[in-house]
């Protein structure tokens, strides 16, 4: 990330060089043409992008939601066979030990697990989404008995639930206008 020692560094670099062929500019007017450089209007824009030395940027990635599970199989079926995710990854501390698994479809990933500690079942996650119509109709495409959820239509748009085995709710929801 640049620092503004870095932009004024470059600025008083300018000119000096400039000085040094004769050419006279201010110190602003130099601000001015690194900030062009760096494809900005104006030294205040540049300015307001910048962050002070020694300051760190907070940068926000999506959550990774962990729903508890007590049974493979059943767990596989549901988000696998149902919902259409693929397995990123598994994970045991051995043989006959809980199961931790990323499974994932598209953008989204969950977390499953099998460790008492890990998560509550009875779960609720939003996930926002478009093409809400399709996966409703490719739900009920598949033979899956246990869950054949409705699209709602609700104030924010259309709304897709779905309940796992372990009662872990998830909401696909498209809003209004998307």
């Amino acid at each position: 990330m640049l620092e503004f020692s870095d932009a004024k560094t470059m600025a008083k670099a300018m000119r000096a060089s400039l000085s040094a062929k004769g050419v006279s500019i201010s110190h602003s007017e130099a601000l001015e043409i690194v900030a062009r450089q760096f494809g900005f209007d104006t030294w205040n824009i540049l300015a307001a992008k910048m962050t002070e030395p020694g300051v760190e940027e907070i940068v926000l990635q999506p959550a990774i939601p962990i729903l508890r599970i007590f049974d493979e199989a059943k767990a596989r079926a549901f988000y696998l066979d149902f919902l259409g995710f693929r397995v990123d990854w598994e994970h045991r501390f051995g043989p006959d030990m809980p199961l931790y698994m990323q499974v994932s479809r598209g953008e989204l990933s969950l977390h499953l697990s099998e460790h008492s500690g890990d998560a509550t079942p009875g779960g609720n996650a939003v996930v926002f989404m478009t093409g809400i119509r399709a996966l409703h109709a490719e739900l009920h495409g598949r033979d899956y008995k246990y869950n054949r959820p409705g699209l709602e239509k609700q104030e924010w748009g259309l709304e897709l639930g779905v309940i796992d085995p372990f009662s872990n709710r998830l909401r696909f929801i498209e809003k209004s206008g998307a």
